[in-house]
């Protein structure tokens, strides 16, 4: 987009009604994009790999990726289109053809009697070679409400035209129209409008078709309906609006596939709905139009528990449909409404996004199963988010979690522990359980607890009670375990330790493998000492050891007799480039994943059936030996037969993508040398090149079904964890001998994965700690740990890697420290849970919460509400939520009359009305709520409902003093006002109330001690050393409190209306709706409030709150802009006007509306002991939650100047440049830049993700070593690990 005529695209406009809106040609030809007011056409470079949806063009191959040839900007003003409002392309035409929905000329609703349709559209031709763009037809005298065009699918053709009040057909030769209530009126002239059955309004409304004559329409209040076209050949006759279910508050829709239609919302979760067409008769349509009145709820089905949900997916259809008739919804499709012949619809959810915003308020508050005599990082695992989520009907409270807690089952202190494994054990008499499927197996009880401590083995039975069994079974116990498990389909136990393999029948030893060194026997005896089983891996029926020496060897066994044998391939046996880290994977399934990546498996659809009917062993899939080499190559060999069949070189170095590079071992070896001597051009790069990474630990798994790919990780020996996501590359020939960098020597073989990539994902989380005693981190994989699947690393800082939906997500565990050991149990007393070992020497014994949902960034559990929450306050000695909560109801004139006070104009204006008229009200009502004890329920202890037209404002737990008894009692304070109509002048009550519960009566949570009513409306309550602050309309007055009424003590008059109050020490800070900031500072001496200083600019605040670092105190608001702002009070500077004026310190755009701020206190990390020092957790409206932490002056400019640098070096999402992207905002009112003294830490993210040498070159440019940026930003994280 560059040129002359960009350059006029905004023509002086700031900002614009509609866009950017993009609309694609349904065959792909082109594309139009409606921006600024004007519309760009943007034509496809191919015609058959187009910009649109249609399948046609992508069946050859996706080897050719849609682009655009050229653009240009059609002038609308040349053929008097102006002020345009939705654009859409249109079936059934030769050449494109564009849809233009636009004002002839402006109006509004306080001007509808005069000027009411004042809306029209146009179709124009788009010849994108010629340029030119002739009009084809017109239909003018469209109301002036209608927004939405929605084409009409072959073979009917033409146009849908929404409005809040009609909906309109229109196409070349045909329209109709149906009125929806009675504010649609026909234009002077013309025949009365068709009215709908249905009395409902469109605005706001999103729209999909789910058939080609049937358009789903989800409205503001969250109702779905159905509009079908009568049509005859392709004349549409009529238009029918029928109710059908409730669902989600829905922001954006639409149709995937045939079956799905996705419902995205911003207020509450988002859905994906299969729906099912089929033809019903006539009778039971009607049956079940008279036995449902009112139309079920989808999300109803949401409240599941997710297991429970996708057991009911995964249910037959047939039975889904059978058992769910209140899903079916009948309506007529033809003219005759008596016919047959009726069309059907069925819905189920079928899955959900969680979704927490929009973020209203939110506390921080002490978790149930919190544990208080922790220590330092892992005391801020007793504590939670819980937060006002959704609107209306979704609204919520969302608890939020940062790291995992279980639950604890019981616990045993047993020092000195080394690692530790479950296995199972199925004896002869139970040879039945082999043919049963796999889901029984998940079911089976495990049998052993095997402990290996540093000299001996413990062994555990599993059964009602862990009972030691050490002595009565013939496992090794005279030393340290390396691994257990089980083979031949559990019917074995395998023992490795350090000399040699058991292989047991339950409690009894069948066989017994020495393990020797292959060059033992001509060597001293000295050197068979030495080499020992260091590392093992089993997958049935192998078992891979790695000795010391770095060497392999294969234990093989025969399912037949239920014995093993040992082997040491030569392959593995190399003394120059020893194997630091091996694993076993087992690609199982129907057809083996990892097998579809040696063929082009893309061009074969048939490709699983060719597998399954060559009469492989479904059941038992391929076995592969994943090996890294101290020289960095990652290689994966076949077994039994030990072939190479994937390779890639410097694997530590955490390259974006993974591919097969071909490479022999020799080369490997001179590449890996020639690398060395580069990396140590430098002597800073020879420093930070950390003695030449490694890989302590390899694991690459599958955990899904059917869909599953696998994915990598590894451990490097700086304790960072890679992980990786494989996925087939479907490329053409050609594009793949340019990648190969090894050569086509080791390419002979025709079986390697050359289709195989595997990408990196990022992992948001710190896994080291710097000045810590170094535990190795291991990765333990586990199938079912409370119905949940992934991966747990053990080590400093413990974390779960849990896969949902082919995802990955990262969750520490804080809460006991550095963990040594870990493994799923599953037995009579503890369901689908787990075991770990501290380092401190206790084993635990433990549940996942199930009520929490971990598909998430942070573990959430929702508590659905059912009204809009709005403010939530916290009482710590009480453990009790205060909670605004408004509720949307209709009232008749009548009933209002009846509960208010005669005489007020609101009410004088309601007796004119019929007394039958509905009106709609917010009801606000301030619930009490306690947390439920582990997993418990969270009960509402008292509710305390305010007036008619009263509006719960703020809602604060204050710490007043009463000066007749001199002592501090602790309130709930309730600000309020009375929201009635323009007319009136607006009144507020604040209200103080004693919650807990009362000795006297213990059913009472909560007490109403005091009220009173005010001339303005309460917006905002603190409280200042004693004092109670409150904001009442322009004014801010502090009371003194003595017990039985309140006293004004000081005032301050503020400019417009207060939104917030902060209070440090004796400082008040508060944001004004339009005015900016203000600083004060209450003098008790003087008994007065007195203005230090505030922000001359204006600005809309949204929260403001005080940043503390140390002895320094700044000042933090935010605003609508969706900006954040950094002031300073600095009276000896010469700039603040002798301090009447705040210097702005830093300003940044977070692209969100912030709504609150939480002050917490920074952890200490080894780095910084400063310890008054606060970071600031903020939530926003889109459901995001940040937080924003004071720096040192080094480390910000050393991050700083990373951060400028990695601009360049990354990347970025579609080329957006965040720089440009992070300026303050001001929508075109005069701002003068401030200074860029915050840090991106979003951008400086990526800088771990960069590969080893960028990441060196890009430290060493600025100055630093890698080791350093590292510690930085891991110290950042440490520090402000609140929850």
């Amino acid at each position: 987009f560059e040129g002359p005529d960009w350059h006029y695209l905004k023509r002086g406009h700031e900002r614009f009604a509609r866009g950017p809106l993009l609309r694609a040609d349904p065959q792909g030809r082109c594309a139009g994009v409606l921006a600024c007011g004007q519309i760009i056409i943007l034509k496809a470079a191919q015609e058959s790999y187009g910009l649109g949806e249609d399948e046609e063009g992508s069946a050859s191959g996706g080897s050719l990726c849609a682009h655009v040839e050229e653009s240009y900007v059609v002038n609308m003003q040349e053929m008097d289109i102006k002020h345009i409002k939705d654009i859409v392309f249109l079936y059934g035409y030769i050449e494109p053809v564009l849809l233009v929905l636009h004002d002839k000329e402006l109006t509004w609703a306080g001007r509808a009697v005069l000027k009411r349709h004042t809306s029209a559209i146009a179709a124009l031709s788009i010849n994108t070679t010629l340029k030119q763009h002739p009009l084809i037809w017109t239909a003018s005298n469209l109301p002036y409400d209608v927004y939405m065009l929605l084409a009409v699918p072959s073979p009917i053709g033409g146009a849908i035209v929404v409005g809040a009040n009609s909906i309109h057909y229109h196409s070349q030769s045909s329209s109709c129209v149906l009125a929806l209530n009675d504010f649609a009126t026909a234009p002077e002239g013309s025949s009365e409008w068709p009215t709908s059955k249905v009395n409902v309004e469109l605005d706001a409304a999103h729209a999909t078709w789910i058939s080609y004559d049937v358009v789903l329409f989800s409205t503001k209040t969250g109702n779905l309906l159905l509009l079908s076209l009568v049509y005859d050949g392709r004349t549409v006759q009529k238009l029918e609006l029928m109710k059908s279910r409730a669902s989600v508050l829905t922001s954006c829709m639409c149709t995937v596939g045939d079956l799905f239609f996705f419902l995205g919302s911003r207020l509450g979760d988002s859905l994906l709905v299969q729906f099912m067409a089929g033809v019903a008769s006539s009778g039971s349509s009607g049956s079940t139009k008279t036995g449902r009145e009112e139309p079920g709820d989808i999300e109803g089905e949401m409240m599941n528990p997710p297991a429970k949900r996708l057991r009911q997916a995964s249910s037959d259809m047939s039975q889904d449909s059978a058992s769910a008739d209140e899903l079916s919804l009948y309506h007529s499709s033809s003219t005759n409404p008596d016919s047959a012949a009726q069309k059907n619809f069925e819905f189920s959810v079928r899955d959900s996004l969680i979704n927490i915003g929009p973020l209203r308020d939110f506390a921080y508050g002490l978790r149930t199963s919190a544990d208080i005599s922790t220590s330092a990082a892992a005391r801020q695992s007793n504590y939670e988010l819980v937060g006002c989520s959704g609107h209306g009907k979704n609204g919520s409270l969302s608890i939020l979690h940062q790291s995992v807690r279980p639950d604890l089952i019981t616990e045993v202190e047993l020092a000195g522990c080394k690692g530790m494994w479950t296995v199972y054990y199925k004896g002869s008499r139970n040879h039945a359980l082999d043919a049963l499927p796999v889901s029984t197996s998940e079911s089976e009880f495990h049998a052993y607890l095997i402990i290996s401590l540093e000299s001996r083995t413990m062994v555990l039975e599993t059964g009602e009670m862990l009972g030691e069994v050490t002595e009565s079974v013939d496992y090794f116990t005279e030393g340290a375990t390396v691994i257990a498990g089980n083979l031949f389909c559990r019917r074995r136990v395998v023992q490795v330790y350090s000399r040699g393999v058991r292989l047991l029948d339950g409690a009894y030893m069948t066989q017994e493998v020495r393990i020797e060194s292959p060059c033992a026997k001509s060597d001293t005896a000295t050197n068979f000492e030495s080499v020992s089983v260091e590392y093992a891996s089993i997958v049935d029926p192998y078992v891979l050891l790695k000795m010391t020496d770095g060497s392999i060897q294969l234990v093989t066994g025969d399912p037949g007799t239920c014995s093993i044998s040992v082997s040491a391939p030569p392959i593995f046996q190399n003394p120059e480039d020893p194997i630091t880290a091996c694993s076993l994977y087992h690609d199982i399934g129907a057809s083996p994943w990892l097998r579809r990546t040696s063929t082009d498996a893309w061009l074969a659809p048939s490709f699983d059936l060719v597998e399954i009917s060559e009469g492989t062993d479904t059941e038992h899939g391929d076995i592969y030996c994943v090996v890294c080499k101290q020289s960095g190559w990652l290689e994966f060999y076949e077994l039994p037969n030990l072939m190479c069949i994937f390779s890639f070189g410097n694997f530590t170095h955490g390259k974006r993508v993974l591919y097969d590079s071909r490479a022999p071992p020799k080369q490997a070896q001179i590449s890996s040398s020639l690398e060395g001597t580069e990396a140590g051009n430098t002597e800073e790069r020879k420093q930070d090149s950390e003695s030449r990474m490694q890989v302590n630990e390899v694991c690459l798994q599958k955990w899904g079904d059917k869909f599953g790919r696998p994915f990598l990780f590894a451990v490097l020996s700086d304790a960072t964890v890679l992980c990786y996501h494989s996925y087939v590359y479907e490329g053409s020939d050609s594009s793949l001998a340019s990648e190969d960098l090894g050569g086509s020597e080791g390419g002979g073989i025709s079986s390697r994965l050359k289709n195989l990539r595997f990408i990196r994902v990022p992992l948001d989380w710190v896994t080291r700690e710097e000045g810590t005693a170094a535990l190795i981190p291991r990765i333990v994989t586990f199938t079912n740990v409370g119905g949940l699947r992934g991966a747990f690393v053990t080590g400093t800082r413990p974390m779960w890697l849990m896969i949902c939906r082919e995802w990955i997500r990262a969750h520490p565990q804080l809460c006991d420290g550095p963990i040594v050991a870990f493994t799923p149990l599953h037995n009579v007393n503890c369901n689908h849970g787990l075991i770990y070992i501290t380092l401190q020497g206790f084993l635990k014994i433990c549940q996942l919460p199930s009520v929490l949902n971990y598909d998430n960034d942070w573990p959430v559990q929702k508590i659905p509400l059912r009204g809009t929450p709005h403010q939530i306050a916290y009482h710590v000695d009480a453990n009790l939520y205060a909670l605004t909560v408004s509720v949307p109801v209709s009232r008749t004139a009548a009933q209002i009359l009846e509960s208010a006070e005669p005489g007020s104009p609101y009410f004088n204006e309601l007796e004119n009305e019929d007394g039958q008229k509905l009106v709609t009200l917010e009801e606000f009502e301030v619930r009490i709520i306690q947390p439920g004890r582990l997993g418990g329920a969270w009960e509402t202890k008292a509710t305390l409902p305010m007036q008619v037209t009263e509006h719960a404002l703020t809602v604060r737990i204050v710490n007043i003093k009463n000066t007749t008894t001199e002592q501090m009692q602790s309130l709930l304070a309730i600000g309020t006002a009375y929201v009635q109509s323009e007319d009136v002048p607006a009144r507020g009550r604040i209200i103080l109330v004693s919650i807990g519960q009362d000795q006297s009566d213990p059913d009472a949570w909560a007490k109403e001690i005091y009220s009173k009513e005010f001339k303005g409306a309460i917006s905002a309550i603190a409280s200042l050393q004693g004092y109670l602050l409150v904001a009442i309309g322009p004014k801010i007055i502090l009371h003194t409190w003595n017990g039985s009424e309140l006293n004004g003590a000081a005032f301050f008059d503020a400019p417009l209306y207060v939104v917030s109050l902060n209070i440090v020490k004796n400082f008040v800070l508060f944001g004004d709706i339009h005015k900016s900031i203000y600083f004060l500072c209450w003098k008790e001496e003087s008994a007065q409030l007195h203005l230090l200083a505030k922000d001359f600019g204006s600005l809309d605040c949204y929260a403001t709150e005080f940043l503390i670092d140390g002895s320094t105190l700044s000042l933090l608001v935010s605003d609508s802009q969706r900006n954040i702002q950094i002031f300073s009070y600095a009276p000896k500077s010469v700039e603040s006007w002798k301090g009447q004026k705040l210097l702005p310190r830093a300003e940044f755009h977070l692209g969100a509306q912030v709504t609150k701020f939480v002050r917490l206190q920074m952890l200490p990390t080894t780095s910084s002991t400063r310890t008054n020092r606060f970071a600031l957790l903020f939530g926003t409206l889109d459901g995001s939650i940040g937080c924003i932490a004071p720096l040192d002056e080094l480390t910000f400019r050393r991050l700083q100047t990373l951060q400028r640098k990695l601009v360049d070096a990354v990347p970025h999402v579609g080329g957006l440049n965040p720089r440009a992207f992070r300026q303050f905002q001001s929508n075109g009112r005069a701002h003068r830049p401030g200074p860029e003294n915050i840090i991106d830490c979003e951008l400086l993210c990526h800088y771990e993700m960069l590969p080893l040498e960028e990441q060196l070159e890009i430290a060493h440019q600025i100055g630093t070593t890698r080791s350093q940026i590292l510690a930085n930003l891991s110290d950042l994280t440490i520090s402000t690990s609140f929850l």
